[in-house]
């Protein structure tokens, strides 16, 4: 606001000041016509001069009433009247402004006026005027009227106590003959009074301004700063947490971006803590399913060392061995299930043909297994999902072998593909006609470690973590993994497995060209 009321302001008063120019330059020019007029006039042109008290008297009437001063200078340069003074028996009367009967005109709002003037001049700097020359009584003191009687008009502007002081000098000619040159002068306190206006308004509207500026840098504050430093701190209690959980502020219910910033914040940290809990009871899991082989390993190795039977140490070192193989299996999937994560948020999905793909786990898994069960596929053409593929396969031959493994003699196991009614969505079904999941363990079959087996299995074949890893690569892809009981009549028919996974546009297989 200051820096715009300093380029305005200069070229204001500029624009007054040449205002005021031309129209005392236009009044000068009147009264220089008639002073010509009144002049002598012989029959020798060269010879014509003005009469000096004809000059005094029109110069004086001219300006009578007008707050406007007019001197007349000779081509000598001598001044010859001046409307300020009256000449009386050869001498020179002056006249000056009566000062107010009731006293000091100024008001409260002058007397204010002038410490602001003071600050708004210090603030908006203006060029220096020259002085105007005192007492200035010949045309030597004004440049101005050495350029008139030249023959060329010419103005100035000087600075005085009581406001800017504009000249405007106009040569008197008569017949191209300068006979002199006129000068009218004018303190224009108009101009100064408009100036103040000026100052006083763009020192209001800069202290509008700045009160404006304060009320929304506090605004702000309270609603942009103080809220993010809020989060910022909590974030960094988060961070140097060990074991106490701090909250994140929560700040959604301003329903703007810093609202949903809160919102994210929260989610995450929830999640990150989500993701701890996991970690230490995955470290706990780990280290109790581990704990069983190795104890049963120590116990037979310990055992070993004090039989001298061979038969009974030959079943020991078999007892060992599968111990030593479950160990592995255990580590192997361990392994597989702790990189799951970063391997999926690694991995970009890729479009999947569903039917290709149980096709040709059925033709793997057909008929295989002591049992001999049969596995049947039912998919539609062009049926494609978003997945990593390697991951799917695991998914579906994890799910196929749980199946065939619970399935009677020569029974069968289904493998169904289907798009959901939304078409965004497509459904993989695994059916078997075994003995189904016992009440309340549909979700149970999910946890890590969980294993339930079919009668007469060998224990330790199964680490109990392929259905926790099958149901995180189907969240991993975007999709979800439950489980069910085929029922009929209150009867169970055996389990089912649902995999929901994401469809891709469908699209036509290009035709193969052929020459």
């Amino acid at each position: 606001m200051l820096v715009a009321g300093l380029l305005y302001l200069g070229r204001y008063k500029d624009q007054l000041i040449i205002a005021e120019i031309q129209a005392m330059e236009a009044q000068a020019r009147m009264y220089a016509g008639a002073v010509a007029a009144v002049v002598v006039a012989p029959l020798d042109v060269r010879s014509q001069i003005v009469s000096r008290q004809v000059a005094r008297e029109v110069v004086r009437r001219l300006t009578g009433g007008h707050d406007i001063r007019a001197r007349l200078f000779a081509p000598s340069g001598r001044m010859v009247a001046d409307s300020e003074t009256l000449k009386r028996n050869n001498r020179f009367i002056g006249s000056e402004p009566l000062p107010s009967l009731t006293g000091s005109d100024e008001s409260w709002g002058e007397i204010l006026r002038k410490p602001l003037e003071s600050v708004l001049k210090f603030l908006i700097p203006e060029a220096p005027l020259p002085q105007i020359p005192d007492p200035g009584i010949a045309a030597a003191d004004f440049e101005e009227v050495r350029h008139a009687l030249a023959g060329t008009a010419h103005a100035a502007v000087y600075d005085d106590p009581g406001g800017l002081v504009i000249n405007v000098v106009v040569p008197v000619q008569r017949f191209k003959r300068v006979l002199g040159a006129i000068m009218l002068t004018k303190q224009d306190g108009e101009i100064e009074y408009a100036m103040q206006t000026v100052r006083l308004d763009i020192l209001k509207y800069s202290s509008l301004a700045f009160a404006i500026t304060v009320l929304l840098s506090l605004y702000l504050a309270g609603t942009i700063a103080r809220p993010l430093k809020r989060l910022a701190l909590a974030a960094e209690r988060v961070r140097g947490a060990r074991t106490q959980r701090h909250a994140i502020p929560d700040l959604t219910r301003r329903g703007d971006e810093i609202g949903e910033l809160s919102g994210v914040l929260r989610e995450m940290t929830d999640a990150l803590w989500a993701r701890m809990d996991a970690i230490e009871r995955f470290a706990a899991d780990v280290a109790h399913e581990i704990k069983n082989p190795l104890t049963s390993l120590r116990s037979a190795v310990e055992t070993a060392t004090r039989l001298k039977d061979p038969e009974r140490q030959r079943r020991l070192m078999e007892i060992i061995a599968e111990d030593v193989k479950r160990l592995d299996r255990l580590i192997s999937d361990i392994s597989d299930y702790s990189r799951m994560d970063a391997e999926m948020s690694r991995a970009d999905p890729e479009e999947v043909d569903l039917k290709l793909m149980l096709e040709t786990l059925c033709n793997v898994n057909d008929c295989s297994g002591p049992n001999n069960v049969r596995v049947t596929v039912s998919a539609e053409d062009n049926l494609r999902v978003e997945a990593v593929e390697g991951r799917l396969g695991q998914v579906l031959q994890n799910l196929l072998v749980n199946a065939i493994s619970f399935s009677p003699v020569n029974g069968e196991v289904r493998l169904h593909a289907r798009p959901l009614p939304s078409g965004e969505e497509a459904e993989i079904i695994v059916e078997d006609d075994g003995p189904g999941i016992r009440d309340g363990r549909e979700e149970k079959i999910f946890d890590r470690f969980y294993s339930e087996r079919p009668d007469g299995e060998k224990f330790g074949q199964h680490s109990g973590l392929g259905l926790a890893i099958s149901r995180q690569i189907a969240r991993a892809l975007g999709g979800e993994l439950r489980a069910e009981n085929r029922l009929q009549d209150g009867r169970v028919l055996g389990a089912r497995f649902v995999l929901t996974l994401k469809t891709t546009a469908r699209r036509a297989r290009p035709a193969r060209e052929t020459a």
